[in-house]
């Protein structure tokens, strides 16, 4: 049973590479907070070069949580994740501390601020027997998600097969599609009062780092991270399909010529960056804020904190 749980939490999200995390750390010194991660990628133990994850330096002088908690061949889902955040929230609670959850991930954070639709337990004998079938005829599980749930392929991304394969194991297994199940289920739980900080840049600031980011993920040995995490963990981990080390996988087995790499990884990055702010644009109670402007998120921050 989860202890009791705090009244607010404050979100920070916005596009990758925006500065969301370096604004969590500022907004967490001055109100006296600790950090919940909601990042898919970042859960994942040794997988460091492309993750971006806040420096250790920072993490000695503001508590982080749900980064480093699991290697990469751990299948972990959302619903994983959002228990071991809500359990960790009310850690933080009961330290009489505020929290803040930072993260780019829209899964997480609508899991963890309206409810989750748990559905059927995993099948592993189902997963596989999809995973074969997509290996043997790649695109064949999108189009077929296309048929039985529409919905639910329009909102899912074409490369993203653990959602993919999900959504069809719910349907096999149910005979109903996942959209209906979130229709019905309606995401109406709220555990806490949320206000949402949506990080913003300037466009053409907001690629230039991207493409920074690319440029120090590859210099910083990004193909060399995942030849060893391979060795370690095997070559199939999902936690590999992350942006970047796909691209640096497809170096590895001789897809993409070493040259394209910064490229196809910022070109990746961008693209994902525009589907988290067309996320964010359909949530009611995003507050939009300049990376820059540290004082007017504080002045939010705190005002949401001390409303009645």
């Amino acid at each position: 049973m989860i202890a009791a749980l705090p009244q607010r939490v404050l979100v920070i999200a916005g596009a990758t590479a925006a500065g969301k995390s370096a604004l969590a750390a500022r907004l967490a010194q001055e109100l006296g907070a600790e950090i919940v991660g909601a990042d898919s990628r970042q859960v994942y133990r040794y997988m460091d070069v492309g993750t971006a994850k806040p420096e250790p330096e920072l993490r000695a002088r503001v508590p982080h949580h749900m980064i480093d908690i699991v290697d990469p061949d751990v299948d972990f889902d959302v619903a994983t994740w959002r228990a071991s955040a809500m359990t960790t929230i009310a850690g933080i609670h009961s330290r009489a501390a505020r929290v803040i959850v930072c993260g780019g991930t829209g899964l997480y954070l609508r899991s963890l601020t309206r409810g989750l639709f748990a559905g059927p337990t995993a099948d592993p004998a189902l997963r596989l027997r999809l995973e074969q079938e997509e290996a043997a005829s790649p695109g064949v599980l999108r189009e077929r998600l296309g048929r039985v749930d529409p919905a639910a392929a329009r909102r899912i991304h074409g490369n993203d097969r653990v959602r993919i394969v999900r959504a069809l194991e719910v349907y096999e297994r149910t005979g109903r599609p996942m959209s209906e199940h979130h229709a019905e289920h309606a995401l109406g739980e709220r555990p806490f009062e949320t206000t949402l900080l949506e990080v913003r840049r300037d466009r053409g600031e907001l690629l230039q780092r991207i493409d920074d980011r690319a440029r120090a993920m590859v210099a910083a040995g990004l193909v060399e991270e995942l030849a060893s995490l391979r060795e370690r963990f095997g070559a199939d981990a999902r936690a590999f399909d992350a942006i970047g080390y796909r691209q640096a996988g497809m170096v590895l087995d001789g897809k993409l010529a070493s040259d394209g790499l910064v490229a196809a990884i910022a070109r990746a990055t961008s693209q994902y960056a525009k589907r988290q702010r067309t996320w964010l644009r359909g949530q009611a109670t995003t507050v939009a804020v300049a990376a820059r402007d540290i004082d007017g998120a504080l002045a939010h921050a705190e005002q949401f904190f001390s409303a009645p």
